[in-house]
């Protein structure tokens, strides 16, 4: 039995240390994060990489040229040119330290709107996150996630002499070593 108990400990351990890290290179079948791509043409896709909120916007742009030169060298082309490319941020803020009570969530209706104290709360004071019972207010911080998109054109041949065109085998030499793996954690 404590085995067991030490076997379930690790591996909840091991799925909170996976969920403080950056989203690494990988394709986005179990969760949103990381690389899709959509054919529209025989030789023109949209390519998307999607990080979670500790993968900076240089790495998710990053991450979208290497599989947009992956995806040309396995369709059997040489370069690609990029025909329209976009980053999203998605910004919220979020709760961090701070004290909470363990009984309940901050819903909007909770019961200072109903306690004897109500009209003060409402009329100078009042925090809807402020709890005098269970601790300081909450601080927050701001957490941006990224998204990148780009749809790419395929060729064959020579590349041409234009700064939107990329040749996939150069791409994925000189980024081959800024990509992390899931496997390399």
């Amino acid at each position: 039995m404590p085995r067991l108990k030490i076997a379930a400990g690790l591996a909840a351990l091991a799925m909170l240390g996976a969920c403080a890290t950056a989203t690494p290179y990988q394709p986005a079948m179990t969760s949103s994060m990381g690389y899709s791509e959509l054919k529209i043409e025989t030789n023109r896709f949209q390519v998307q990489f999607a990080g979670n909120s500790l993968t900076d916007r240089k790495t998710v742009e990053t991450y979208l040229l290497y599989r947009a030169a992956e995806l040309t060298k396995l369709n059997g082309y040489d370069h690609f040119r990029v025909v329209r490319r976009d980053t999203d941020a998605d910004s919220r803020m979020v709760a961090v330290g701070g004290a909470g009570s363990p009984f309940y969530n901050h819903f909007y209706l909770d019961y200072y709107y109903f306690s004897p104290r109500a009209p003060i709360y409402r009329s100078r004071f009042y925090d809807p996150f402020y709890d005098p019972f269970w601790g300081a207010p909450t601080e927050y911080r701001e957490s941006t996630r990224y998204v990148a998109t780009a749809e790419i054109l395929m060729g064959k041949g020579e590349k041409p002499d234009d700064a939107a065109y990329f040749d996939a085998d150069e791409v994925i030499m000189n980024l081959s070593g800024t990509i992390m793996r899931p496997d390399e954690g």
